[in-house]
């Protein structure tokens, strides 16, 4: 509890219908540092062990150099950085044992005590930043589909029911350097939420469903709603699902 605020927090996964899960998800709460988080989601891929290893690398990357990070002296945006690029490389190690090639997606936002917020991603694993109901910020996947929209060839809805909207330029574990792409907001409030999430999740919503979702409902039911929404979405045919969710709420 901070800055006349609360934090209210859920995280959910969900193998979707896919015989197995490859996506992981956490909300590490700083060990030393009272209201300092990090909320991260990673999307793997390449076969049953490889996805799974590759989001178990990702996941372990982040909970090691969170717990080194202190936010007074440390810098938010250079552990994001480092995140990436390490987490890609014990991924292209693992890869070295595993018989598929193990990648995978990554999207964490890093909750200073302050009210600051730092987030960093990778492929099309999502971060939405809501302000009640309305989107203020998302991020832009890595995508085929989004250099497609980038050039004005397709719109956002027409991406998302693409046949290729699955191709990826650019995640972790592949030969080339991973895409490092940041953003800051420099002061959260009452009212804000974050969503980090899968496309298995985020593929079925319209920001603005997704935005009356997180302000009518708590984090909890949010992740609930969103999870059984996309399944029903899906008829069948849904990816993993993982998502977590992080609200700010005025003290009463």
């Amino acid at each position: 509890m901070t800055n006349g605020y609360r934090i209210t927090a859920s995280t959910g996964i969900h193998k979707g219908d896919r015989d197995y899960q490859q996506d992981q998800v956490n909300l590490f709460s700083h060990v030393r540092v009272p209201g300092c988080m990090l909320g991260i989601v990673a999307d793997g891929m390449g076969g049953r062990s490889g996805g799974r290893k590759a989001s178990d690398q990702v996941m372990m990357t982040a909970k090691q150099l969170f717990e080194r990070y202190a936010p007074d002296t440390d810098d938010a945006v250079a552990m994001l950085k480092q995140l990436v690029e390490e987490a890609h490389t014990v991924i292209k190690l693992t890869a070295i044992s595993a018989e598929q090639e193990p990648h995978s997606t990554l999207a964490a936002f890093l909750i200073n005590p302050g009210g600051d917020c730092h987030w960093v991603h990778a492929g099309d694993s999502r971060i939405y930043h809501f302000r009640g109901a309305k989107l203020v910020k998302r991020t832009t996947d890595h995508s085929y589909v989004q250099t497609l929209v980038d050039k004005g060839e397709l719109t956002e809805e027409e991406a998302n029911v693409h046949p290729q909207s699955n191709i990826l330029m650019g995640c972790l574990g592949t030969e080339e350097v991973p895409p490092v792409s940041q953003h800051y907001i420099p002061q959260l409030g009452p009212g804000d939420s974050l969503i980090a999430c899968s496309d298995g999740v985020w593929h079925y919503f319209s920001p603005s469903e997704m935005g009356s979702a997180l302000s009518m409902l708590s984090p909890r039911e949010a992740t609930e709603f969103l999870i059984q929404k996309a399944r029903s979405r899906a008829h069948g045919g849904g990816d993993n699902l993982s998502l977590v969710i992080v609200k700010l709420e005025a003290l009463a």
